[in-house]
């Protein structure tokens, strides 16, 4: 069952809502990929550092990813809301008066280089400054929220709203949470024991795509996506870590991870032939930075969960397998350059290649 409801079953209005959301996410999305992946490669152009490209066994599920930070890595934390998270909801997602996005609240935050002649509009996503704002904010600790603005004029406008904002959730209810609604428990985290217990925290993590043993944005971003589905409405959660080198997009639809991949001239020729484009075209359109003995393209692939995540059917108990997996690679593509209009993904086996 979804935890939101689906487009048939909203009214007219929220209809309208949601295309409006999806239509600003397309437009993030676009950004999230820039920042988080080719502003990152340039950062370390500018270093003379190589650029660690992410292997293909790290997108496996399961699988384990080096645990080295990397200082030229564009990290952050993006939680985008369809609608507005109820203040009673503040104990967890913590978002205060204190951390709202007013010009007092930003000149008074240390670290932040901003305009003395502020523009009130620009944490609108509508404002055409918007962002140029979001890239002063989202290297800030913490994260940054989204969300639906129910005292503006405009129905369906949409602001950052928080800074600094904390995930404040503890783990453990998170997956207890996740648990319970997958049948694996009937109410409490241990009620078959500290084994048991330990189990289903390490399933919670797998069930997001991520390793046990990260912690920092990558917790708080599946904590938070995890917290969400108590709301009637969608989320989508963005991060970017100095470890993954990716961009982890957690929404309605599942878990996505686009790297930067290098590809060979011949490798490229090949897809391009293959999904009837010249290569010129190819170039233009999906290779981000040209290099002399290959390219580099973005590379994303998309997570569905297996059957044992998914919940029971007829809603019976069941007892967790450590062994089995939780999700599995669902798609995998080759990604238009952000901007591009017309080009579609090219589907591409890479990771069992």
């Amino acid at each position: 069952m979804a935890f939101w409801s689906v487009r048939e079953e909203l009214s007219q209005a929220d209809r309208l809502r949601r295309s409006y959301y999806e239509l600003l996410r397309d437009e993030l999305d676009q950004f999230m990929l820039q920042y988080a992946l080719i502003d990152s490669y340039s950062l370390f152009v500018v270093d003379k550092t190589p650029y660690p490209f992410v292997e293909k066994r790290e997108l496996k599920p399961r699988a384990r990813i080096p645990t080295v930070e990397y200082e030229c890595q564009n990290a952050f934390l993006a939680i985008f809301v369809e609608d507005t998270i109820p203040p009673a909801n503040k104990k967890y997602i913590r978002f205060f008066d204190d951390n709202k996005t007013t010009k007092i609240n930003l000149l008074r935050s240390e670290g932040l280089s901003l305009a003395d002649k502020f523009d009130r509009s620009q944490k609108y996503l509508d404002s055409a400054h918007f962002y140029n704002f979001l890239k002063v904010l989202i290297p800030v600790d913490y994260a940054l929220l989204i969300q639906r603005d129910h005292t503006s004029r405009l129905k369906n406008r949409y602001s950052l709203s928080h800074f600094h904002v904390r995930i404040d959730w503890p783990i453990s209810n998170a997956a207890e949470d996740l648990a319970r609604n997958l049948r694996y428990i009937s109410k409490d985290l241990y009620e078959k024991g500290e084994k048991y217990a330990e189990d289903i925290q390490r399933k919670f993590f797998e069930y997001y795509g991520i390793p046990v043993t990260v912690g920092g944005r990558r917790t708080a971003a599946i904590v938070a996506s995890q917290y969400m589905k108590q709301f009637p409405f969608i989320t989508t959660v963005y991060v970017g870590s100095c470890e993954s080198r990716s961009l982890i997009r957690i929404s309605e639809r599942g878990v996505s991870k686009s790297i930067l991949m290098k590809f060979s001239t011949r490798k490229l020729e090949e897809i391009a032939e293959t999904n009837n484009l010249s290569l010129k075209m190819f170039k233009k359109n999906y290779v981000v930075v040209p290099r002399r003995k290959d390219s580099v393209c973005i590379f994303q692939t998309t997570y569905a969960p297996t059957s044992h995540a998914r919940p029971a059917d007829e809603g019976k108990l069941r007892e967790i397998r450590p062994d089995l997996n939780w999700i599995t690679v669902d798609a995998q593509h080759i990604l238009p350059k952000p901007g591009v209009w017309e080009y579609p993904p090219i589907p591409l086996n890479v990771i069992y290649s």
